[in-house]
């Protein structure tokens, strides 16, 4: 039975579906491409041979099996979903891209754009380029092998002609294979240029020669820049900045030529001077913050090796230096462009701390939020930049190789959707700690510290740039990430980080009629932290399908879900909050539109899927409720941007987790069915569907949302998980503010706490576990993460189901 409560959501969507001829299409509607062509009617389609003849008995393959979503209620699998496989021959398939590295929301790519738009489902690449690799071959040679015409690398997927011509696989222009790669370094014989490891891997690295190089490799450059007004001192987030250098200083990425400098600001810029030979740093005033300029230009960034003790020297004195200061004014502004001013002439990374909204000088914020306003508007304002100042500086950053990244640790609003701008288009990361203190919030200190220790000690690449190059046909018309796109299909990235992803859209501008499979291709140049130009290159080859059902069946739904989010971001900021809902909402009643009406042969009632886009409506759910898109419930704005930062730049696996977190129960673990890592036994709980129905007062559970990790402990939990996991005598001694699992000798302990681990380190940042009860302040945001329940503000997953198929049927 479906209830509209008066002045609810369900109301207001219901009176939504009387005037749904107003509401906007999809992301990728017709509105969006500027050269859409007519549609085609759609008429039923049988499911296409080539597909049938994949299983054994010639039936349906599992990824079209139809699913009844509104009978169907466990559709979850049992583990982690896992992405579909493109139907190539098996031997392409083998040496294919990891989907974890370069992927594709449709794994069989239509024949035509006709095709393409009559699936309603979007195309698009999302890639993680410079991911740690356990494994990556690595080729030093003086000639790197790439086509004339379109300057692809050679790779697995090209076609040899003879020993001596190599056709490539994204222009089809036929190549002479130079001397040099008729031998092979690995095998050592001669005469086998298709066993080379560039034609064996579609992941690989070349040591690049000369050509690659405007200029020497720049050295590792780290610039650190401090707010230390009053707030920023009384915060106590310069302790551990500090103390955490001081631990790190020999891990930081770099070689004999490594520089470092510092900067501090309130009303006023200080600069260091840490020039070999000074018996202690020398501290330089700048008051003139309309026009700053550099004191020493040549103290100010030092070798690292040569003056490290200066710098220790340093780092041990700045927490007392500001102890006592009653300055509460903060000039990030012009600190910035000291920052640029003192980088420009080598390029490198700032890092730049800061823990209230800017007040002083270029740059200077006033607060745009309304805290009334946070629950009860129906479109949220100021989601763009209030000035331009930080985007033209980061752009200026990214013209001199500079990267900045944003540290943001405040307990007040300080306009992220300003400041994110900095980081945004200087291929930086922005990083948030909201409630930041090093007394009252200790679990955010230790999460502070973690991320801290990961960001210096991470791998690094300077003055990169990033192509993807796609086969004939194919185009790429919009990139999502934290970059500055220099030409159509060239990215600038000062720095690039292994933690960092990226999206692009695409759209088919020719027919691929006599295509069999298409490549994509992305090529990642960058300096490393030892000074070698490097260039990392991925190759991801896929068939090319002329039916409909052959689309549907390699739809990837969770990679569709992550393009989409994107997607939305992007319409919040240029069109509203509510148009980018509407039209997440029309993606799922969409596709699932047409594969009723184009795939099915046999109708028949209810809310059809096939099954390998059964999640796409729980994820649209999931999304619309997710910080960066919900309405109705109290969201601050600094909140609701950094979600959106994170949809548009963390890669897919840590993405998922945000969007549709994981909930296992815990109180039960055992080591059936656990997997063996290094020694470690590691239980696999199933995953349970996010609702409270799944919840038992006897029980405890997990709920794994990608930043934070929370463990519910039911009123009448079994004793014994109380006293050998949490090593508590009873439910009533559960600390409101319980942070960490205790260390103890017994088996339970052993296994939730190896579990808990294994799935932090999945992650490269470290998520807070809060073991809550229902008393808890906590409570409030694990329930909102059960996102089948309904809410005062937005429907359960089955209304919201009836709701779909409402439209769907018309």
């Amino acid at each position: 039975m479906y209830i509209a409560f008066p002045g609810s959501y369900a109301e207001s969507l219901v009176n939504q579906i009387i005037n749904w001829q107003c509401c906007p299409r999809s992301l990728y509607s017709p509105v969006n491409c500027p050269n859409f062509p007519p549609q085609p009617s759609a008429g039923p389609a049988q499911l296409s041979p080539s597909l049938s003849g994949l299983s054994l008995q010639s039936q349906t393959p599992e990824a079209l099996r139809v699913v009844n979503l509104l009978q169907e209620r466990n559709l979850l699998p049992l583990g982690p979903v896992t992405p579909p496989t493109p139907c190539l021959p098996q031997d392409l398939q083998k040496i294919n891209c990891h989907p974890e590295v370069f992927r594709s929301t449709l794994t069989s790519i239509p024949q035509t754009q006709s095709l393409l738009n009559k699936a309603k489902l979007p195309l698009g690449l999302l890639l993680h380029p410079f991911k740690d690799l356990s494994q990556l071959p690595v080729v030093t040679s003086s000639t790197i092998v790439r086509c004339r015409s379109c300057r692809t690398y050679i790779n697995p997927f090209v076609t040899f002609l003879d020993q001596r011509r190599w056709k490539c696989n994204l222009c089809y222009r036929v190549n002479d294979v130079p001397e040099e790669f008729m031998y092979n370094p690995v095998s050592r014989s001669y005469g086998e240029p298709h066993k080379r490891p560039e034609v064996q891997n579609a992941t690989l690295e070349f040591i690049a020669p000369s050509e690659y190089m405007l200029r020497p490799p720049q050295p590792a450059v780290y610039l650190i820049v401090l707010d230390v007004s009053h707030n920023a001192v009384e915060t106590g987030y310069l302790d551990v900045v500090c103390q955490s250098l001081l631990e790190n200083i020999n891990a930081l990425p770099g070689d004999s030529r490594t520089k470092i400098g510092f900067i501090t600001f309130d009303s006023t810029i200080h600069f260091y001077n840490l020039q070999e030979g000074l018996s202690q740093p020398q501290m330089l005033i700048v008051s003139d913050i309309e026009d700053i300029f550099l004191p020493t230009p040549d103290s100010l960034l030092v070798n690292l090796n040569e003056c490290k003790e200066l710098v220790q020297d340093l780092l041990r004195s700045l927490p007392q230096m500001f102890g006592k200061t009653m300055e509460t004014q903060c000039a990030l502004g012009p600190a910035l462009q000291a920052a640029f001013k003192l980088l420009s002439a080598t390029g490198g990374r700032v890092s730049v701390f800061q823990t209230q909204l800017p007040s002083l000088g270029v740059g200077a914020l006033k607060s745009r939020e309304d805290p009334n306003q946070r629950a009860s508007a129906k479109d949220i304002q100021h989601l763009s930049p209030a000035t331009d100042f930080y985007k033209k500086l980061a752009l200026d950053c990214s013209g001199q190789q500079v990267a900045v990244d944003l540290f943001l640790l405040s307990s007040q609003y300080c306009d992220l959707a300003s400041l994110g701008c900095i980081s945004r288009y200087s291929a930086g990361s922005v990083y948030y700690y909201p409630s930041y203190h090093q007394q009252h919030n200790p679990a955010g200190v230790e999460c502070f510290q973690k991320d801290l220790k990961r960001y210096l000690t991470r791998k690094i690449g300077f003055e990169a740039v990033m192509r993807i190059r796609c086969s004939k046909g194919l185009s790429i018309h919009t990139f999502h990430g934290n970059f500055f796109v220099r030409s159509t299909d060239l990215l600038s990235l000062p720095n690039v980080n292994p933690d960092a992803g990226f999206a692009v859209q695409m759209s088919i501008e020719e027919n691929l009629v006599d295509m069999q499979s298409v490549s994509f291709q992305a090529a990642l140049l960058y300096t490393s932290s030892k000074g070698e130009r490097r260039i990392r290159v991925h190759t991801m080859c896929l068939p090319v399908v002329n039916s409909l059902s052959d689309i549907f069946a390699g739809a990837d739904v969770q990679a569709i879900t992550c393009l989409l989010a994107s997607m939305a971001v992007d319409r919040s900021v240029t069109a509203s909050l509510s148009d980018a809902r509407d039209a997440m909402t029309n993606a799922s009643i969409d596709s699932l539109t047409s594969f009723r009406t184009s795939v099915l042969t046999i109708q028949q009632p209810g809310l059809l899927a096939p099954a390998c886009l059964r999640l796409f409506p729980l994820y649209i759910l999931a999304l619309l409720k997710q910080k960066a898109f919900r309405t109705g419930t109290s969201t601050r704005l600094d909140d609701r941007v950094f979600a959106m930062c994170q949809l548009k730049y963390q890669p897919l696996a840590y993405v998922m987790l945000m969007i549709h977190p994981a909930l296992y129960r815990v109180d039960d673990l055992t080591d059936e069915g656990a997997l063996n890592v290094s020694e470690r036994t590691i239980p696999q709980p199933r995953v349970q569907q996010l609702s409270v129905e799944k919840l038992s007062r006897d029980g405890a559970f997990l709920m794994d949302a990608g930043s934070v990790i929370y463990l519910w402990i039911g009123r009448n939990c079994n004793p014994n998980f109380l006293t050998q996991v949490l090593g508590l005598p009873n439910y009533a001694a559960v600390p409101l503010n319980m942070n960490m699992l205790p260390e103890l000798d017994t088996a339970e302990s052993q296994r939730t706490r190896v579990f808990v681990g294994w799935l932090r380190e999945q992650r490269p940042f470290f998520p807070i576990l809060h073991v809550i009860r229902d008393e808890s302040p906590l409570k409030a945001s694990f329930l909102q993460n059960m996102i089948e329940d309904r809410t005062e503000s937005a429907l359960s997953y089955y209304e919201f189901l009836l709701h779909i198929q409402q439209q769907v049927s018309k």
